[in-house]
């Protein structure tokens, strides 16, 4: 595909949700474009629909209707099997939460999804080992997430979502449980991974972190607008 190609193409994407025979619409004909290479910002207050989207973009929800084409691939309505394999092939996540696994040292988070992946032991112990060195944590391989500060957690995510070299790397909120320097520095790290070519999709409510985006999409009751 063309370097220019979109990574990222939604058309009419609407969720609902039905509960005790009230309908929630969560988003409302989303109509989304992103070209690879890109480092989009979606910001909106709490309830705006912004994990919803997040959700779907990450193939971890599905729409209940419209078309969303990822990397060339109609996945509006792949099932759980389907979803998982193409999240782990295309996805790279950081979350608020980091999500590491706390009986696991740091070089083993990030090694787990090149197993999901059937990358050989010796080549993603190697590739683990490089990526957490590259992101200045050469020296805490063998630390559990409770020995780490949240900064130096938030890198051990960052070094796993680069595990399968995923060409998209999506982040929610990532700064959001950081103090200002370790939010500082994963914001760098994540301007570098653009710089290198990767396509970043970030959400969050934080005006100076989606400041430092190439573009800036708004969420207002669950329709995009620009800003």
């Amino acid at each position: 595909m063309k370097k220019n190609d979109e990574i990222i193409k939604m058309v009419g994407i609407t969720k609902k949700y039905d509960s005790l025979d009230v309908e929630t619409i969560a988003l409302s004909g989303i109509n989304l474009s992103v070209k690879r290479g890109d480092f989009l910002a979606i910001t909106g207050r709490s309830g705006s629909g912004k994990s919803t989207l997040m959700h779907i973009i990450g193939l971890l929800d599905i729409p209940t209707s419209g078309t969303y084409i990822l990397n060339g691939t109609d996945v509006s309505k792949f099932g759980e099997d389907e979803a998982a394999f193409q999240r782990n092939k295309e996805i790279g996540f950081v979350f608020q939460q980091f999500n590491l696994l706390p009986k696991l040292n740091a070089l083993e988070n990030v090694i787990l999804p090149a197993i999901y992946a059937g990358m050989e032991k010796k080549a993603r112990t190697e590739k683990a080992n490089m990526l957490l060195t590259m992101l200045g944590l050469g020296g805490h391989l063998n630390k559990r997430p409770n020995q780490m500060s949240g900064g130096q957690q938030q890198r051990v995510a960052i070094a796993r979502a680069l595990m399968n070299d995923p060409e998209l790397i999506l982040a929610d909120e990532p700064t959001g449980n950081l103090d200002t320097h370790s939010g500082d520095d994963v914001m760098r790290t994540l301007k570098q991974l653009n710089k290198e070519g990767k396509t970043v999709v970030l959400i969050t409510h934080e005006h100076d972190i989606a400041s430092q985006a190439k573009k800036i999409l708004h969420l207002e009751d669950g329709a995009l607008v620009s800003k």
